[in-house]
């Protein structure tokens, strides 16, 4: 796929007041630092499209970005920044989980994941979380660059190995890095396979 134009559209802390109109949307969530940002921006081409920050946990709202005029890329907030006070987090935890369960045009989501790091017990339960609810969705290694290729393909490897103790199946998988572009072609691809699709309706 060839991203010819991505804008913001809106920011908003309520799912029911997200655009209107019935597009594709893919949404991306992640722990804080995880490099969501950076990705929105890399897969689109545009350095500033997304906001990042030196700072985690910046991102406090659902953010919606037009690509190609067709479809959208969901920015959500990350979770498990542990700075948050706890009425914090379980404010971001609702406004999270209502659009991820109510938001029909939500065709599939995007779980980041720091390729670096051995499975962390906040993204495995929020993984089965999803999978309790019967959400699409895909894994997205990030960070593949800042290790070696041997390094990367090892770790992740274990990493769905232990997926693999609770999962049956597992969802599609994505390697990429931000800073070299790699994966850019492989979750754009998926993403115009999913277009082809028809929307999901309530």
């Amino acid at each position: 796929m060839i991203v010819n134009n991505a804008r913001f559209v809106v920011s908003n802390s309520d799912f029911s007041h997200c655009p209107a109109d019935m597009r594709h949307e893919y949404a991306f969530i992640g722990r804080s630092n995880v490099g969501k940002s950076s990705l929105i921006n890399m897969l689109t081409g545009q350095k500033n499209l997304a906001l990042t920050s030196a700072t985690p946990g910046k991102t406090m709202l659902i953010n919606h970005f037009l690509v190609n005029d067709s479809w959208y890329i969901v920015d959500l907030p990350g979770y498990g920044y542990a700075r948050r006070s706890k009425d914090d987090r379980l404010r971001l935890e609702g406004i999270i989980k209502s659009y991820i369960l109510g938001r029909a045009q939500m065709t599939n989501l995007f779980v980041l994941i720091d390729s670096r790091h051995a499975p962390q017990k906040i993204d495995m339960e929020f993984m089965e979380w999803l999978g309790e609810n019967g959400v699409p969705f895909s894994i997205v290694f990030t960070k593949m660059d800042k290790q070696s290729a041997a390094a990367g393909e090892r770790q992740t490897a274990e990493y769905l190995k232990q997926m693999l103790d609770t999962w049956e199946e597992l969802p599609p998988v994505f390697r990429t890095s931000s800073a070299d572009g790699r994966g850019r072609d492989a979750v754009l691809d998926y993403i115009e396979q999913m277009n082809r699709l028809p929307l999901m309706q309530d």
